[in-house]
């Protein structure tokens, strides 16, 4: 017999029993309040013909439907090992948490990580390690600002990437700032702009100008000067950040459910509330690599002199060589650019493009680094790094391949209490952090978080430190690609220098020195 026919059957006899009952004893029909809502739930879900489960399978069905919907807290809390979970497993996600809450982050027993298996890492120690971190300094700086720079900025070497006021809570992003004043690094704003709670606390501000041009708009979406001046030259920002595409969503751009769209966000971005805002994939004030580099100089200008420079991910590969071209064709050169990987993180994206577009952290790192040293451009430009960036030793191998700093997004969120619910694009994240329901964002305590998100900067700087002195080595920068090994095989273990063989400085600037990994590109129309 089929569910529904054995529904039916039982639901009648069920009735009969009861109402013939209740001619002899009639508190029985006080059952009703049990028995009648569930016969009322299976008769809708014969009824119904959106959902074949509950149709064929009344009321047990529904079942499916509420374990479905509690999936993700029975995978994270009961199923996955500590190695399992994604985005970040539960090994990084306590380290993080015992970071910020700043007690014990040692291990006991030895590694859980599986050292013969194929991708897996290391970083070589020398028997002449430094004593202590204290030999190479505490928290070293990074100046980012070259010759046309007038407001260089003495930068972290981790810093909190771009998320954005809208995205984030109001009390999240306070959170955030504050504990970047507390330990003296830099905040991203997003792409979303500027807004009171960026400032409230004064904390180091990178504000981020996307394809949207949140904050420094027309009505009709185009730049904006005048606005973009006032906010520039505010004493917080310290340095211009041109989105030009992220990780996660690479050629798609920003997205902003109308759920998250309140009143007071649209006002800061200058847009009409409790719509969905979607950013625009490319830019309008430039069309091609001469205009960007033009359209840097005009920010730079604009800003008093303050460090501009744009964030990507890399796509085609000759496009950024056009970049490259044309900074030597004007003479116009970034400040920094920040190299985004396709493993980077989003409050919301299509399933197609954080799964399947855009280049790898890792490589895309390696082709820019390479690429601005090829072109005689490397020395002129800070490259930071963003992209599951969490530990020390993460730090440390974007280091040694290539970067000069990181930035780090999902750590920061996880050290203000983000459980990984991955809720983000809902508007119900429980703990607060990646909603704009004040009920929920209430639960965020400010001056709690502040101080998580600081310890948690500060213990990874220790951390990262702490390698660079087992190491042996002098400060950050004495890091090479040949002092990370990573295992390709059972059997075969390469370090990154020989999976990644660096070019030699100025060997793009000549047909006779273009290294044969790049000759594919150079069959192109070129700017030069």
């Amino acid at each position: 017999m089929k569910a529904r026919e054995l529904f039916i059957l039982i639901s009648a006899l069920v009735v009969i029993v009861i109402v013939g009952i209740s001619f002899f004893w009639l508190p029985i029909l006080w059952s009703f309040i049990l028995f009648g809502p569930l016969i009322l739930m299976g008769v809708i879900d014969i009824v119904q013909k959106k959902h074949t489960i509950r149709r064929n399978f009344p009321v047990i069905g529904r079942f499916r439907y509420v374990l479905e919907s509690i999936r993700p807290e029975i995978m994270q809390y009961f199923v996955e090992t500590d190695t399992e979970g994604r985005p970040l497993n539960r090994i990084l996600r306590s380290l993080i948490y015992r970071r910020a809450k700043k007690v014990n982050d040692t291990e006991p027993f030895g590694t859980q990580m599986n050292l013969y298996h194929s991708g897996y890492e290391w970083m070589e120690h020398s028997m002449y390690a430094k004593h202590n971190p204290k030999e190479i300094g505490k928290f070293p700086k990074l100046k980012i600002g070259g010759s046309d720079c007038k407001q260089p900025y003495y930068s972290s070497l981790l810093n909190i990437s771009a998320m954005s006021f809208g995205s984030l809570s109001d009390n999240a992003v306070m959170a955030l700032n504050k504990g970047a004043k507390m330990g003296n690094f830099a905040h991203n704003t997003g792409e979303g702009g500027i807004s009171p709670y960026h400032l409230k606390y004064g904390g180091d501000l990178i504000w981020q100008i996307g394809t949207g041009y949140f904050g420094c708009r027309n009505e009709d979406g185009t730049f904006n000067e005048k606005t973009f001046r006032e906010n520039a030259t505010r004493p917080e920002v310290k340095m211009i950040e041109i989105k030009l595409s992220q990780g996660a969503k690479p050629g798609h751009g920003g997205i902003l459910p109308a759920s998250k769209n309140t009143e007071e966000i649209a006002k800061i971005r200058h847009v009409k509330p409790f719509e969905s805002v979607h950013s625009p994939p490319s830019h309008s004030a430039f069309g091609n690599p001469i205009e960007f580099m033009y359209f840097i100089k005009k920010l730079r200008e604009l800003s008093d002199g303050k460090p501009v420079g744009f964030k990507l991910c890399i796509g085609r590969r000759q496009e950024f060589m056009d970049f490259c071209e044309a900074m030597i064709c004007t003479g116009i050169k970034p400040d920094f650019i920040t190299v985004d990987g396709g493993e980077g993180g989003t409050g919301a994206a299509p399933v197609e493009f954080a799964n399947s577009i855009g280049m790898p952290l890792r490589e895309g790192l390696v082709f820019v680094h390479d690429t601005l040293r090829g072109f005689g451009l490397r020395k002129d430009i800070k490259v930071i790094v963003s992209g599951k960036i969490i530990t020390g030793f993460h730090m440390a191998r974007a280091i040694a391949l290539g970067a000069d700093g990181c930035n780090s997004a999902r750590a920061m969120m996880l050290s203000i209490g983000c459980i990984q619910a991955l809720k983000c694009n809902t508007n119900t994240c429980p703990v607060g952090v990646a909603t704009q329901n004040k009920s929920l964002t209430k639960g965020l305590v400010v001056e709690d978080k502040a101080v998580r998100v600081n310890n948690y900067h500060e213990a990874t700087i220790h951390s990262f430190l702490e390698l660079i002195a087992a190491a042996g080595l002098d400060g950050p920068y004495d890091l090479r690609r040949k002092h990370i090994n990573k295992r390709v095989g059972m059997y075969n273990v390469l370090t990154y220098d020989e999976i990644y063989p660096p070019i030699e400085e100025g060997s793009l600037l000549s047909m006779d020195t273009i290294p044969e990994s790049y000759k594919k590109y150079f069959h192109l129309t070129r700017i030069m």
